[in-house]
């Protein structure tokens, strides 16, 4: 007997994330994630399911759709916590901070020249100060050299020196008066720049809640119209050309139509730098419970051996879904014909059906998962194939960081994660 028909089935998953993996035992889930300093981080996750909490919700079938949900909400939670502890985001925030300086820095030389402003009015303050010292000088001496005998004079003279100091004492008060202005506008500008970039920061927090927001429904709007409704469109298109001759071959056709959609838009995504790194990690995670199952030692020798394609991937579960799918709408279309007519009828019908080809996908999955024969490999086999696209050969760096989240959930009772 093999060693593949032979090995354990574990109900151990996971799920690669960004310089990162998280695993989901039966008693526990962990990532761990590797930072920009090399260190492997790992952290518990709280994902108590409703499964456990409610038996209705583990019943055949409805299991499957709560699975699904289950694994995409705890998914991107692990997603986002891995983006912050493996660094990525630090380049980003790296880049804010220099923009912050630069404005900072701006802002410093704005002060600056208020400042050099404000001494050059007060130098003019000093020298108005001084000159009318040298004026007031003056007129004592001169008055005190006049004679007894030319009082008339001498009261005229004062008066003129008296209506000279009022002048001087006036353009130096007015002189005081603008440097305060100068100071008072400099200080109006800090502090407006402050409340500003309070206010800024806030209405930011604001606008990217609101920019997810749009980006989450963009994003179920754009699945809708190209999984649902374009499918649709085209067969009713092509289907106009060929003059009615394909109407029966509607689901097979529209199904047909959205693998491919699914495969181009993987193979676009797997183009990206940072998706095959991820893609990397999702092949360490399947390398790994490979030679978990096989009962093999968790090590890098051990696990670069093992294969990168496992049956129960979530690739495997999507190709399998949209396969169910075809095989499910052309019953459907056969018996009801004329809801197949109606695009948006058709494609309210397929939304409102999803749950159940999810159920289905799933109850396959598990029994592919369970089960290695013939009748399974082929139902496995067009997943596999995509895993080709989805996983990719990892480094050595990225097996320890499997091993490390792999090791966490392991139960001390090896019977707890029979599949």
């Amino acid at each position: 007997m093999s060693k593949e028909k032979c090995c354990k089935k574990t109900s151990i998953g996971g799920q690669a994330l960004i310089e990162g993996i998280m695993m989901r035992g039966p008693h526990k889930t962990v990532m761990s994630v590797r930072k920009n300093d090399g260190q492997i981080v790992s952290e518990d996750l709280n994902t108590t399911s409703l499964k456990d909490k409610c038996a209705f919700f583990g019943l055949p079938i409805i299991r499957g759709s709560v699975s699904m949900i289950e694994s995409l909400a705890f998914g991107y939670k692990a997603l986002m916590r891995s983006a912050d502890l493996s660094g990525m985001l630090e380049e980003e925030e790296a880049e804010k901070k220099a923009k912050a300086d630069k404005k900072a820095a701006k802002k410093a030389k704005a002060e600056e020249v208020s400042e050099s402003a404000v001494e050059v009015v007060a130098e003019t303050v000093v020298d108005t100060g001084e000159t009318t010292t040298d004026t007031d000088e003056a007129a004592v001496n001169e008055t005190t050299a006049e004679t007894a005998t030319e009082s008339v004079a001498e009261t005229t003279a004062d008066a003129d020196e008296t209506a000279d100091e009022v002048d001087a004492d006036d353009a130096a008060a007015e002189t005081i008066s603008a440097a305060e202005i100068v100071a008072e506008v400099t200080v109006t500008e800090t502090a407006t720049t402050t409340d500003a970039h309070t206010e800024k920061k806030s209405e930011n927090g604001i606008l990217m809640a609101i920019i997810g927001a749009i980006s989450m429904v963009f994003g179920i709007a754009l699945a809708l119209a190209l999984f649902f409704y374009l499918p649709s469109l085209v067969f009713k298109y092509v289907n106009h050309l060929a003059g009615g001759q394909i109407t029966a071959y509607q689901a097979a056709f529209e199904g047909v139509l959205k693998i491919i959609i699914f495969v181009i838009y993987l193979i676009l995504v797997s183009q990206m730098k940072d998706i095959k790194r991820v893609f990397m990690y999702h092949g360490a995670e399947h390398k790994t419970i490979f030679c978990y199952e096989h009962g093999n030692e968790l090590t890098v020798e051990n696990i670069r051996k093992e294969k990168r394609f496992h049956p129960r991937c979530g690739t495997s579960f999507l190709i399998l879904m949209l396969i169910v799918s075809i095989i499910f709408y052309m019953i459907i279309a056969r018996i009801f014909p004329e809801l197949a007519s109606n695009i948006v009828l058709w494609m309210l019908i397929r939304i409102a059906c999803l749950p159940l080809l999810v159920g289905i996908g799933y109850e396959l999955i598990k029994f592919c998962g369970r089960h290695d024969n013939f009748i399974t490999r082929m139902i496995s086999a067009p997943g596999v194939w995509l895993q080709r696209i989805t996983t990719k050969e990892p480094d050595d760096s990225m097996i320890e960081v499997a091993i490390e989240a792999m090791t966490a959930v392991i139960p001390e009772n090896s019977e707890d994660d029979r599949w």
